[in-house]
């Protein structure tokens, strides 16, 4: 039986990690890993150098691409994500639009018959608050400043104008090994959110390669479903407790009111028919999230909550705005009469 030639960028990140594993568990991948070469990076991946082809360079040089040939299917996951997106537009824009633009073309080139999967975000529909039922058809609007969804429109366009078999997954939240920061106070605590674990995300592309004839030339919301969905106040208030912070107790105007992303997928069940990769829940999420706070550390945050909390309220860029009247991002953060 002839080896399907995989390549996977972003390998070392939440979604790739767990795509590169799940690959692995197939004999029937031959799997070559691209990415960013980091202390990191070649932490994660030093233990599968023989099991893989590794690749490490720079997306948007062309040159670092070159040797990427012979390949029958691509999940192309490397991408700069906020709030570093958000920080350095230009850096997102090189890497997630010029750099999908790269691969593309060096595809065409030298595996014109490979199948591109490309990892889209929900943030391309933009503030949901008021009509959080989202559909694939509804219209892209990002919200102002998000440099990071700009991005990613441009690279679905990207995509869908090349010359590969393609398709495109809109993720909702994915939640793992996220770090708490600034982006905690940007989301409305009304949003209603939808969450999708990396492994079950990883498992739609993975699971994807082998039913290519279902989402080819398609574009996909994928989430969690409905046993994946809470509000973000919720989410944020039993996040809190498993990791011993008590209740959430911010001020008024530490989180903003609009502008920025998050819903519910009305038609996230199309690909779960397609490529049936769901298996994980909210409880899920939340149980290995217990998993990973031991007993030690959650006595220690549970003492020092105070401070912790006053650190991450430091970071609260709406509230700065509030509190320094700057007229200008307090209308861009909150509904102003």
């Amino acid at each position: 039986m002839k080896k399907t030639n995989v390549l996977l960028t972003g390998a070392s990140g939440t979604v790739g990690f767990e795509a590169l594993q799940q690959l692995l568990q197939k004999d029937y991948f031959n799997v070559t890993a691209f990415d960013k070469k980091t202390k990191l990076s070649t932490e994660k991946l030093a233990p599968f150098k023989n099991q893989i082809t590794l690749i490490y360079g720079d997306i948007t040089n062309p040159k670092d691409l070159e040797n990427i040939k012979d390949v029958d299917a691509v999940i192309h996951l490397a991408a700069i994500i906020p709030p570093l997106a958000d920080e350095m537009p230009e850096l997102a824009h090189n890497v997630n639009t010029k750099g999908t633009q790269n691969l593309i073309q060096q595809l065409e080139a030298h595996s014109p018959n490979a199948f591109f999967m490309y990892s889209s975000s929900i943030s391309v529909y933009g503030d949901r608050i008021e009509n959080p039922y989202i559909h694939i058809g509804d219209p892209l609007i990002p919200s102002e400043g998000d440099a990071y969804a700009e991005t990613k429109i441009k690279a679905e366009q990207a995509v869908q104008n090349s010359q590969l078999n393609w398709t495109i997954f809109r993720l909702a939240a994915i939640m793992g090994n996220h770090k708490m920061s600034k982006l905690m106070f940007h989301q409305p605590l009304n949003t209603a959110l939808e969450i999708a674990t990396p492994r079950d995300t990883a498992r739609a592309f993975v699971n994807a390669i082998e039913n290519e004839t279902a989402v080819a030339k398609q574009i996909f919301n994928l989430g969690g479903g409905e046993t994946c969905r809470i509000s973000y106040e919720h989410f944020l208030e039993r996040s809190f407790a498993i990791f011993g912070l008590g209740k959430l107790d911010f001020p008024e105007h530490a989180f903003a009111d609009k502008n920025f992303h998050c819903g519910y997928y009305a038609d996230g069940d199309v690909l779960e028919k397609n490529l049936n990769f769901r298996q994980d829940t909210l409880e899920d999420f939340f149980a290995m999230e217990a998993e990973k706070v031991s007993s030690i550390k959650k006595m220690a945050a549970c003492i020092f909550k105070k401070p912790v909390k006053w650190y991450l309220l430091k970071q609260s860029e709406p509230l700065e705005a509030w509190q320094n009247n700057d007229k200008k991002l307090k209308q861009h953060f909150f509904n102003l009469q």
